[in-house]
């Protein structure tokens, strides 16, 4: 087997190398932090999460860069409609972001750089491509030269007559072709700005992007990300001056993931059907979260609607109850040297084997869950038998945590010693169902449900846990 990646670049998938053998440069664009995020910026940061751990499982070392915009217009007008500054708005929401991160289960990047703490990297960028003829100052603000890098358009696949109407909304006399895009932006009265050769300002948005990324991961990625809304012109614009100012492809492979509609409609904020993660978070577990996110292939579109997340939710608990009834059934039993079962380690290593074909398979995640559920089944017909061995159950467990690593759809939960009130209440339900009366122990159950207690009868007694 050999991880396939589809390429945004070549519209193909390709078989993944590494320029140094055993580490992967991966930089995806973060969010601007103007505000709480919401499961648009979600679906990257889930996905990626999961390309770097599938990665470490195949035993690279990943430096994983995620940037924060932490100065722009729009962070201007909400430090204005805030009675604030800019830097006390970005820190509120990148501290709103890393709660989020956190809430969803999601380990930090290797760097999470500040568009405002590299100012200086970022105008010594400009400045060689203004020194090389790819950039030219007029009025305060420098504009990239589009006419001079013949492969602009590439990546998005469009040419500059078609990508004019992409970029131009008004006509802007100072521009030497409107599809010129700009690097540098001269302040305006009462506004932020950093001194410049070109006079106090700030930087346009795509230069950010490829000043840190060349800072912290070299001139060309292994893989370049982010959501499909950024390939044009976000993308496309780092790709010009990248590669004009190294002469070398600023990625290996890019990789782009879809949309999330809401209820069958595009995300908007004219529509006003956005949802924040902060606000998912309160209403379902984030192993549902994440299974929601990696039920659909990362290329297309998801749709979000309750009676989907519903259906998440009841899923992840499906996979909880199989893990957990492994862990009672071994709970108590000596281990014993022997290896597992011939027939159920082959079956075992069917499943683990699905499992890696299809994550290879550019990151086949849907198909990947259903391998999880393959081994649900049969560890299920495993619990149901009068005796199993715990050779198969450890080896039950091995598999799943290898495949859960990656997809991170189960937590294993720290155990708990239940309490003398919880003992209590157990054994006077048993005593309750022996002398058949049904109503106390339907009442007993009721009341530790309400505790937040879930029994389950099994062959080999009552197991309980936490919901």
């Amino acid at each position: 087997m050999a991880l396939q990646i589809y390429n945004t670049m070549s519209r193909r998938k390709e078989v993944f190398t590494s320029q140094e053998e055993g580490k992967v440069a991966m930089y995806v664009c973060g969010p601007t932090v103007y505000g709480y995020i919401h499961i648009g910026n979600a679906r990257p940061m889930i996905f990626f999460d999961v390309v770097r751990s599938y990665l470490e499982n195949l035993s690279y070392k990943v430096n994983y860069v995620v940037n924060f915009t932490d100065v722009d217009d729009k962070l201007i007008r909400v430090a204005k409609e805030m009675n604030t500054t800019v830097p006390e708005v970005a820190d509120r929401f990148i501290k709103a972001y890393y709660e989020d991160l956190d809430g969803l289960g999601i380990p930090r990047a290797t760097a999470n750089p500040r568009v405002t703490e590299n100012m200086g990297l970022i105008i010594d960028f400009i400045s060689e491509l203004v020194d090389k003829g790819y950039a030219y100052e007029n009025g305060g603000d420098v504009f990239y030269r589009t006419a001079k890098f013949p492969e602009y358009g590439k990546l998005s696949g469009q040419n500059i007559e078609e990508l004019q109407f992409g970029i131009r909304i008004d006509v802007d006399a100072r521009k030497e072709h409107q599809e010129d895009f700009v690097l540098w932006k001269a302040a305006k009265p009462g506004e932020i700005s950093w001194s410049s050769p070109w006079g106090d300002g700030r930087p346009g948005w795509h230069i950010e992007c490829s000043a840190m990324a060349r800072s912290l991961l070299g001139d060309t990625l292994d893989i370049h990300g982010g959501g499909q809304d950024l390939q044009f012109p976000h993308h496309e614009c780092e790709c010009a001056q990248s590669e004009a100012l190294t002469g070398k492809p600023l990625a290996r492979y890019w990789m782009h993931n879809g949309y999330i509609n809401i209820s069958g409609e595009k995300m908007s904020k004219s529509l006003g059907n956005g949802v924040l993660v902060k606000d998912l978070r309160e209403q379902y577990k984030r192993t549902a979260i994440r299974y929601f996110m990696l039920s659909g292939h990362y290329r297309n579109p998801l749709n979000y609607t309750d009676e989907v997340m519903d259906q998440a939710e009841r899923s992840v608990e499906r996979i909880a109850i199989a893990v957990g009834n492994v862990k009672h059934r071994l709970n108590g039993q000596e281990g014993d040297a022997n290896e597992a079962t011939h027939e159920f380690k082959a079956k075992l290593d069917g499943i683990l084997q699905q499992f890696h074909e299809k994550m290879q398979d550019d990151f086949n995640t849907p198909d990947a869950i259903t391998a999880v559920f393959d081994w649900v089944s049969e560890v299920n017909l495993l619990l149901h038998q009068a005796h199993c061995r715990p050779a198969d159950l450890l080896a039950a467990l091995a598999v799943f945590d290898e495949m859960n690593s990656v997809l991170r759809v189960y937590e294993h939960e720290i155990e708990e010693l239940p309490s003398e009130e919880i003992e209590r209440l157990i054994a006077e339900r048993t005593e309750a169902r022996k002398a058949k009366n049904w109503a106390r122990a339907d009442e007993i159950r009721d009341q530790l449900d309400a505790q937040g207690i879930v029994l389950e009868d099994t062959t080999q007694g009552i197991r309980w846990r936490r919901k």
